[in-house]
């Protein structure tokens, strides 16, 4: 019998003295809603680590859940990432998101600057140093990473994370159903096992919403892109609307057999809890 749904939120570091005076709020009421665990975004732009490590510490002191970093490798040293993970060990944290970060505006290719060139090579170190200590999540493109040279390419690169000991992956957002469902068929022809969690990202707005898909690369269907620039200056009925596509997205893959859902909350409770109130409603109906 397959095990029911697991579902996780992810957050941010706050960036001003407002947003971490607001967060404990927002995690707290998210908390309500029982996740597997919350996962916290490395520093913005890959800026540094404090920043998550004080978010993981917030989420386990007012919720006593599991909550894990992002702990990227652009630019580290093989001696910064042992620190990192010791210090995260030593918190309690049990389970890491391992990415490779961004890269500088400056980069010449898609390399990155350090010791680390690909996450592949982050996962086989916290394999390497900490054996199964960590259960380690690492991203996955449904659509194609935006930085790789084709999809092949960018396929052997998820095939060598898991090679190197994944136990999970979450997805970039994305609001083409058939997308997740293809890339899922092509692990399990490769003979990848493991449970890839769709990233869902609530649509709040036209603008961050177009600005998010165009950055890592996601299809934002057309019929959709034209409704939410029609309806930009009426913020009610937006987030219906916008409400009603992640919902039938969600129905969709649940439906279809799931492992759970990774919802990303850009630190708002209001949204996703909106999304999880309807999907509750519309799973019992």
């Amino acid at each position: 019998m397959p095990s029911p749904p697991r579902f996780s939120f992810e957050l941010f570091p706050p960036r001003t003295p407002e947003g971490v005076a607001k967060l404990p709020a927002v995690i707290s009421r998210l908390a309500e809603l029982k996740p597997d665990y919350f996962s916290v975004t490395h520093g913005a732009g890959g800026s540094d680590q404090d920043g998550t490590y004080e978010t993981i510490l917030t989420v386990v002191r007012e919720t006593g859940l599991e909550a894990a970093p992002h702990l990227t490798c652009v630019g580290s040293t093989r001696a910064n990432i042992a620190a990192a993970l010791d210090r995260y060990r030593s918190a309690g944290v049990r389970r890491i998101v391992a990415l490779r970060g961004d890269l500088p505006a400056t980069a010449l290719s898609t390399e990155a600057p350090g010791e680390f060139k690909y996450a592949s090579d982050l996962v086989c170190f916290i394999r390497e140093t900490h054996g199964d200590q960590f259960r380690i999540e690492v991203a996955a493109y449904p659509e194609m990473h935006p930085q790789a040279q084709n999809p092949g390419a960018d396929f052997d690169n998820f095939v060598r994370k898991v090679e190197c000991g994944a136990d999970a992956a979450l997805t970039q957002l994305f609001y083409n159903a058939d997308a997740y469902f293809h890339f899922v068929d092509r692990c399990e022809k490769a003979g990848l096992r493991i449970p890839i969690y769709p990233g869902i990202m609530p649509i709040t707005s036209y603008d961050k919403t177009l600005r998010f898909c165009t950055g890592c690369g996601a299809d934002l269907p057309r019929w959709v892109r034209l409704r939410l620039a029609e309806l930009e200056n009426d913020r009610d009925a937006l987030l219906d609307f916008g409400l009603e596509v992640v919902t039938r997205l969600c129905e969709t893959l649940l439906r279809n057999g799931v492992p759970g859902l990774h919802f990303y909350t850009i630190n708002q409770a209001g949204p996703t809890m909106r999304l999880w109130e309807n999907l509750k409603l519309s799973v019992t109906a």
